[in-house]
């Protein structure tokens, strides 16, 4: 099994990129989806958060008010931190149940878009690693005009993440989406077919078939060693 790790910055289009391997018919685990399940009403993750930051960041029916969260945590590292630390067991456990219900199905790639992917090292249980990057002009640009927000607010929000630049450092393969959607189409094209590549015999081994092969190619050896015992 191939797990393909996605992962950018605030308004670079990894969404726009992760939707794209969902078009192809290649399965996406979004980060940010179990990061939203984690803190439903009456989880462990929403307990553990209303307890460290309290009451005040319940709406009237008692789930956590996302954007004002947001709002803390982007405004104060420490918090975020916190955050961050308070929900990773959470979401590391929800992505692993994901990955197993299509190892389950016999999926063989598996796009995990994890916005934290470094940050958590979750890149290293990863391969490749593939970034979406857009220059810092273009970033800010984006996030100003996707939030409605003035360009000092869209700088911190940036700064607030790792940079993009440093992210691309530590990638195996960058899309740069500072252009067109056509260019960047073109750019994932050519993506898709690399991990679409056969699987090697360690990543086919942990795959549904393999495991598969492997316990029935036990089974027929002990019936044979079995069957020849005198």
């Amino acid at each position: 099994m191939r797990l393909v790790g996605l992962t950018g910055g605030i308004a670079s289009g990894k969404s726009t990129v992760s939707n794209l391997f969902i078009s192809e018919g290649v399965p996406v685990v979004d980060a940010d989806v179990v990061a939203r399940d984690v803190v439903k009403k009456g989880t462990g993750g929403s307990k553990k958060v209303v307890k460290a930051f309290g009451n005040d960041i319940l709406l009237e029916n008692g789930e956590i008010d996302r954007a004002r969260l947001g709002h803390i945590v982007f405004t104060d590292p420490a918090k975020r931190q916190l955050l961050n630390r308070l929900l990773a067991p959470y979401i590391s456990s929800g992505i692993f149940w994901e990955v197993f219900k299509l190892w389950i199905k016999g999926s063989k790639v598996i796009i995990l878009d994890i916005p934290l992917l470094f940050e958590t090292k979750m890149d290293q249980q990863t391969s490749p690693v593939i970034v979406v990057w857009v220059d810092p002009e273009t970033q800010i640009k984006r996030l100003m005009a996707r939030d409605g927000i003035p360009e000092e607010q869209a700088k911190n929000k940036i700064n607030a993440q790792m940079a993009l630049d440093q992210k691309k450092t530590k990638a195996n393969i960058v899309i740069d989406n500072s252009g067109t959607i056509e260019e960047t189409r073109l750019q994932f094209q050519k993506v898709l077919n690399q991990i679409s590549r056969p699987l090697t015999w360690k990543e086919y081994a942990l795959s549904r078939d393999g495991i598969f092969l492997l316990l029935t190619s036990a089974v027929v050896g002990v019936l044979a060693v079995r069957k020849n015992l005198p």
